[in-house]
């Protein structure tokens, strides 16, 4: 709140609520839109309009079924409203609570970002309390772009989700205004034909009195005015509605096109992000000590000096944080590409080789994979998991 890009993101979404409210063909002729526009120093409703029905009332008509409708465009689209309505809804609380998650995570990294680098002032071993600081400044910048990532998720997608659960909600008290406007026909149409019966029996009596005759013709013109106000105003209410239906799912479905969109490029440049601060620390980390640092941790043929790669760990073989294979007895460490194997694993790598003096046995580049000439599958390459997404995350240009 308070930003520049707040101020332009409000101003925007005003204008664009009023571009559809003030080009709609019934509101640009209504007198209480008339008195929004034109009021300089606030607003307050001038002409109140009640709901054809409220309260209890309202919720026993919701429980019958609806009424016999000559439009199933209307008929069939309320369903619909109602699941969308819903499912916005929740999906709003839920990313809600993944806002409010992440940016409990954020504090958390914060705080333990500031823990690491106070490490830094106990650590006697130069290199590690280097890599203490680093690693704790790191963090606490992780912490902060996954703070400001739940701002924009709850700007882009939460936010919208919200509007458009309530526009729903709306167009679904809409439609049910009609369904009860229709099921008000019908009352008046039998109410119609009960006056016209009873005049009927008037006429066919033996005895007519003057007075009973002119209430029953009231009658019949009264009801028959009530059911001809109401035929029409069905057939108002149906045509523009119609219209509207067809422009508000068009609008609905573009407007929420238009917000996920954002939402997976917000979502992408944050883990890019995520991505460029966490290579940050990896020098540091290999330059603890002249073995490579943890890179090596659990691997053979140390070297006698320290050869680190600073490429891009991210690459197409996925995390080349280390191409030397670890050692073979059995540890089922993590692995991120390389290859558990015997001391012969690390001779396939595409990059020269180095031979070590204490030793005599070959290990590759830091930057050489053993999956090199290792046989793929043919759909690894499409295979979405951790390594390959952050691979295509670090390649990808939007």
């Amino acid at each position: 709140m308070g930003t520049d890009e707040d101020e332009t993101r409000t101003k925007t979404s005003l204008q664009r609520w009023l571009n559809v409210v003030c080009s709609n063909d019934v509101l640009m002729r209504d007198e209480e839109m008339v008195f929004f526009v034109e009021s300089d120093f606030g607003y307050s409703p001038v002409v109140r309009k009640r709901q054809p029905a409220t309260g209890v009332r309202r919720k026993y008509l919701k429980q019958f079924a609806p009424p016999p409708d000559d439009t199933p465009e209307l008929l069939d689209s309320r369903p619909i409203v109602k699941t969308f309505y819903l499912a916005a809804m929740d999906g709003q609380q839920k990313l809600d609570r993944v806002v409010r998650h992440r940016r409990s995570l954020g504090l958390a990294e914060a705080d333990l970002g500031v823990k690491f680098a106070a490490l830094q002032a106990q650590e006697t071993h130069p290199g590690l309390a280097n890599a203490y600081r680093k690693l704790g400044r790191v963090i606490q910048n992780t912490g902060d772009f996954h703070s400001a990532q739940g701002t924009a998720e709850a700007a882009s997608l939460s936010d919208p989700l919200a509007y458009h659960s309530s526009d729903a909600f709306i167009v679904k008290e809409t439609l049910t205004n009609r369904h009860i406007l229709l099921r008000e026909l019908i009352q008046a149409q039998q109410a119609t034909r009960s006056k016209l019966s009873a005049a009927d029996r008037l006429k066919a009596s033996s005895s007519v009195k003057r007075d009973k005759v002119d209430e029953a013709i009231s009658a019949l013109d009264e009801a028959r005015s009530h059911e001809s106000y109401l035929q029409q105003k069905t057939q108002r209410v149906t045509s523009n509605l119609l219209i509207e239906k067809r422009k508000w799912f068009a609008r609905t479905a573009a407007d929420l096109r238009t917000s996920i969109r954002e939402y997976v490029l917000r979502e992408i440049e944050a883990e890019r992000r995520t991505l460029a601060t966490l290579e940050q620390v990896r020098p540091d980390v290999r330059n603890i000590d002249a073995s490579g640092g943890l890179s090596r941790l659990g691997r053979e043929a140390h070297p006698v000096a320290r050869r680190s790669s600073m490429a891009a760990s991210q690459g197409p073989k996925g995390d080349a944080w280390s191409g030397v294979p670890r050692r073979p007895d059995g540890l089922n460490r993590s692995i991120s590409g390389s290859v558990m194997g015997g001391p012969g694993a690390a001779e396939g790598g595409e990059e020269a080789e180095d031979v070590n003096e204490v030793t005599g046995r070959k290990r590759a580049e830091s930057q050489s994979s053993s999956l090199a000439r290792l046989a793929e599958e043919d759909d690894d390459a499409d295979r979405v998991d951790a390594r390959n997404a952050a691979s295509r995350l670090a390649q990808t240009s939007f």
